[in-house]
């Protein structure tokens, strides 16, 4: 392999990461949290407290991708949609579908008590908004592992990586502290490299 070609292929293997890995979600700045995750938060601090001594990411093993993708389907299977102002007549609550009926952030919030029940960090399960592609507010679970953020959400059981899903990413819980932070793609940065 001629020395340009081994440089080449090293930069996109660093730049795209393993098997087609896309950059990571990073918090960038303070975000407001949302009215209705405030007052979910003062009735279960233990569901937004961060444990600085739990890891931010987890391995993906095929057993840990088990766990998820079970965890996943189950919820999404149980719980029946429905939206706050139907369920409720509120335009926006967040909770746990103790009935059976949730809205988007309502299957997360369940996902992520059922996977922490498992032993995974709750760091490492983060609450996310997003715009979707009828440009309304949605929120989903972001599993960050090792290799990918990925996305666990109410409209598809399929486990997809972030920028796979087709949302606008706006922000998510912190992973340092009660609060959230607005969130953008890591930025590629390109390899300089000597060349014979």
């Amino acid at each position: 392999m001629s020395g340009r070609l081994g440089v080449l292929l090293l930069m996109f293997a660093c730049l795209t990461g393993p098997a087609g890995a896309a950059p990571p979600l990073v918090a960038r700045g303070e975000a407001t949290p949302l009215a209705a995750w405030a007052v979910f938060c003062s009735n279960y601090p233990a569901e937004c407290a961060v444990d600085a001594s739990e890891p931010e990411t987890v391995a993906r093993t095929p057993e840990f991708m088990d766990l998820v993708d079970a965890v996943n389907r189950y919820v999404n299977t149980e719980i029946e949609p429905r939206t706050d102002q139907d369920h409720w007549g509120v335009l926006d609550r967040w909770n746990f579908p103790v009935d059976g009926i949730g809205d988007c952030e309502d299957f997360q919030l369940y996902k992520r008590k059922l996977l922490v029940e498992a032993g995974v960090p709750r760091r490492a399960l983060r609450m996310t908004v997003v715009i979707n592609e009828l440009g309304e507010g949605h929120a989903v679970l972001t599993v960050r592992t090792n290799d990918d953020d990925l996305i666990l959400d109410n409209r598809t059981s399929r486990i997809l990586r972030w920028n796979e899903t087709g949302y606008a990413f706006i922000k998510r819980e912190s992973s340092t502290h009660v609060g959230w932070a607005f969130l953008e793609a890591a930025p590629v940065v390109a390899l300089a490299a000597a060349t014979p």
